[in-house]
């Protein structure tokens, strides 16, 4: 085992010198290395001695004490600087700094070259190296008999932190908690840092964004500080990954004991055996979510129709049979996705887009005032929601009310899409939640019939629109139009104006001239205006109530009949 006071004694590279750090002479060295790029700190491992010329830091002060702090941090065995190249003698801040952190700073002849050196030591270090394989051996032995077993990341997890005697915190691909083991050593215990919940973020924002994009090509672990308080905790994270593809993170949180070479290559086979088993879960997951979705399409189109088969079935996909439901569908569109013009790009950034809304209907689920179960088709979110049987139906203004609570959050927290929200009806028994799940998509097909852009509705909302749509032919329904309406829409196109639009204002708002004004940003004189003269084009006072009824159904029909209206600025188009 190579040490760096025994450099001093090799005859071959005589004339070498410790100049500062001398608190490190005994640090171990594994292997030699030349830095000379000042971004590679991520790259470098424990006991590597690394050989440079000065060049990269001959002119920065700021640099040349940086490099020795973090080359400490990560324990390197020391810095060898070739002299006569760019240094004539070492800068006397560096000189402190080695002191400061013990580490070596050593000075080479300018005769040799590096390579020559490289060499000269490796096969010094070479040695010991077979102590080291053997025990890297044991230890991919148990890793792998873990997995046999079907230990699981817990126990991986578990001999990990036991191995490098430091605390494990296991997240995805998006830094959501899988797993941690605590150390009994820990002086930082991470429940004193961190909300440690199953998939849910660990870590602040500004400590993932400094996480190189490209480090599942890098293979090795790399440093960074947490920091938390007054406190600066070092960190090692080693991405989980298989052919590029990440699948999370190993982070240890190196409070306990600094970590040596061993350690380092045990963290990599760690990372290998965690990989194969999320691989493992993720095809397992894939299975179980295939039969889950294969039971919610029958029970929400009404495919199933044994009790006995809801009742067994509900109970093992998260439902309770005896509860009363109703059905929340979801509809977006977004303008991300027409930057993408890959199909496979598009289908992965939509499921992406989906899943983040499933994450927001769960992280509000505590407005919906029963039990929510949550998935998604493509561009569809849909939630049921279950209530026990002895509570009090769920009213129609609080099934709204929480359509508004959860478009609020979507909308706040998802750029650049539009929602539509359906609500259906509460049903006794789960055996007619499709009949609810049916009412949700048919009030999002109204509006969208409607060109709605965004809202929500009930499906009580539409009550009229669904009565006349499914009794009454169109034929039937434009005559109607025309015999009560007609005056004002032919008005309309002939002069411009838009008094069909104000009829609507005017009737949203109970007949109240005052609040049609406001909603309609007019001046009260020039709705009273518009108001007398489409009393007068209809010749009525807008006051019987037969009459009143009758132009309320010419303007649900002419809804109906004009898919697309015209603002009221423009033209009127044709009404059919």
């Amino acid at each position: 085992m190579l040490t760096v006071k025994e450099l001093f004694a090799i005859k071959a590279i005589d004339g070498i010198k410790i100049i500062a750090g001398e608190k490190g002479i005994n640090n171990e060295i594994s292997i030699v290395n030349i830095i000379e790029n000042p971004d590679a700190f991520d790259w470098l491992s424990p006991n590597e001695l690394l050989l440079s010329t000065g060049y990269i830091f001959k002119d920065n002060e700021e640099l040349q004490n940086r490099i020795i702090k973090e080359l400490s941090e990560i324990n390197c065995a020391g810095l060898v600087i070739k002299m006569k190249r760019y240094f004539d003698k070492l800068p006397q801040n560096m000189i402190d700094q080695a002191n400061k952190y013990g580490l070596p700073l050593i000075e080479l002849p300018f005769e040799y070259t590096l390579s020559r050196v490289i060499s000269i030591i490796n096969e010094k270090a070479s040695g010991r190296y077979d102590l080291l394989n053997r025990k890297t051996l044991d230890m991919h032995n148990l890793f792998f008999r873990i997995t046999l077993e079907g230990g699981g990341i817990e126990r991986i997890s578990s001999l990990l932190s036991e191995t490098i005697n430091n605390p494990i915190i296991f997240v995805d691909k998006d830094w959501k908690l899988l797993h941690f083991t605590e150390h009994m050593a820990n002086k930082v215990p991470l429940a004193y840092c961190f909300e440690l919940m199953k998939s849910r973020p660990v870590f602040k924002q500004e400590f993932t964004d400094s996480i190189p994009d490209n480090i599942s090509e890098m293979k090795k672990s790399i440093k960074r500080i947490y920091y938390l308080e007054a406190m600066e905790i070092k960190c090692r994270i080693l991405p989980v990954a298989v052919a590029n593809y990440l699948y999370g993170y190993i982070v240890v949180w190196q409070t306990v004991k600094e970590l040596t070479e061993f350690d380092y290559i045990i963290l990599e086979q760690a990372s290998t055996i965690m990989a194969l088993e999320m691989i493992k879960a993720k095809e397992i997951e894939e299975v179980k979510l295939k039969i889950r979705q294969d039971f919610f399409d029958d029970l929400l189109t009404g495919k199933i129709t044994s009790s006995e088969s809801i009742q067994s079935l509900s109970q093992l996909h998260g439902l309770n049979s005896q509860y009363k439901y109703f059905c929340v569908v979801i509809n977006f569109d977004t303008e991300d996705l027409e930057c993408y013009e890959d199909l496979v790009a598009r289908k992965v950034q939509l499921e992406n887009k989906s899943k983040k809304c499933v994450d927001l209907v769960y992280e509000h689920s505590n407005i919906a005032n029963g039990e929510v179960t949550c998935f998604y088709r493509n561009n569809y979110i849909i939630i049921l929601i279950g209530q026990n049987e002895n509570r009090s139906p769920i009213p129609l203004n609080e099934a709204k009310q929480y359509g508004h609570g959860l478009y609020g959050a979507l909308t706040k927290q998802i750029k650049n899409t539009t929602f539509l929200i359906g609500i259906g009806r509460q049903y006794e028994t789960i055996h007619s939640l499709h009949k609810s799940f049916a009412e949700a998509n048919e009030s999002i097909r109204l509006m969208q019939k409607f060109e709605s852009r965004g809202g929500i509705s009930h499906f009580e909302d539409h009550s009229i629109y669904h009565f006349l749509n499914s009794n009454i032919k169109d034929m039937e329904l434009e005559d109607f139009f025309r015999k009560h309406l007609g005056k004002i829409y032919e008005h309309d196109q002939l002069h411009g104006t838009s008094y069909i639009i104000t009829l609507e204002n005017y009737f949203q708002n109970n007949l109240n001239i005052s609040e049609t004004a406001k909603a309609m940003f007019l001046h009260r004189n020039t709705l009273i205006y518009r108001i007398e003269k489409i009393k007068e084009i209809l010749n009525t006072d807008l006051k019987n109530s037969e009459g009143l009824l009758q132009i309320q159904l010419a303007l649900k029909i002419f809804r109906l009949l004009n898919q697309k209206l015209n603002s009221t600025t423009e033209k009127p188009r044709s009404l059919m």
